[in-house]
């Protein structure tokens, strides 16, 4: 049982990293990615709704009628994306500013819906935790990544800190939209190259 634990902790990390195996989470990946802070704190609120959800639809699989099971997954997906908002409203006001509409959209993000529907309502709470954990800090590692790399290329800062010296000219393009398409398609190449290794 712990070498299965340890199993599908892991495979979140790598063997099935969101957006860079499964391909998943694109929305948000693309979208809040212009600073590591909003690409960690996106990633640790999709992170507690993983794992939260995770955990309830394993526990309820055999009460919730298969009919009904994914309008179910929403309510309870919803129901921690909702404690995700006000809690971060209450305790992290610009981070909610900043990431604005895409903390609501966290409830139709394929990556909570699909582990839900694929892992959780199949397996008992403790693994779905452990595959919950494992998929949620793989997915905040990458938006963290991405986050990174645009942040210090395209305002030359990390942390909201100046990386390069004043004579440093921004490539501004890596914090516009077109930027993170080419910063996301360029980190799956390198993902593609190192898997096959």
């Amino acid at each position: 049982m712990a070498k299965s634990i340890s199993q599908e902790f892991v495979k979140g990390l790598w063997e099935e990293i969101p957006p860079f195996r499964l391909v998943l989470g694109l929305c948000p990946t693309l979208a809040v990615t212009k600073t590591v802070e909003d690409g960690l704190g996106m990633g640790l609120a999709t992170t507690f709704v993983l794992v939260c959800s995770n955990l309830l639809v394993s526990i309820l699989r055999n009460i919730i009628p298969p009919k009904i099971r994914i309008a179910c997954f929403i309510i309870i997906i919803a129901t921690f994306v909702t404690v995700v908002e006000l809690v971060s409203q209450a305790f992290a006001y610009r981070l909610y500013m900043s990431l604005g509409i895409f903390i609501p959209l966290i409830v139709v993000n394929c990556i909570v819906l699909g582990r839900a529907e694929a892992f959780a309502s199949k397996n008992g709470p403790v693994l779905s935790v452990a595959d919950g954990l494992g998929i949620g800090i793989g997915f905040t590692l990458s938006l963290g990544a991405l986050g990174a790399i645009r942040e210090v290329l395209g305002s030359g800062t990390f942390w909201g800190n100046p990386v390069f010296g004043a004579s440093f000219e921004p490539f501004t393009f890596m914090v516009e939209a077109p930027g993170a398409f080419v910063c996301l398609g360029l980190m799956l190449c390198i993902m593609n190259m190192l898997g096959k290794k």
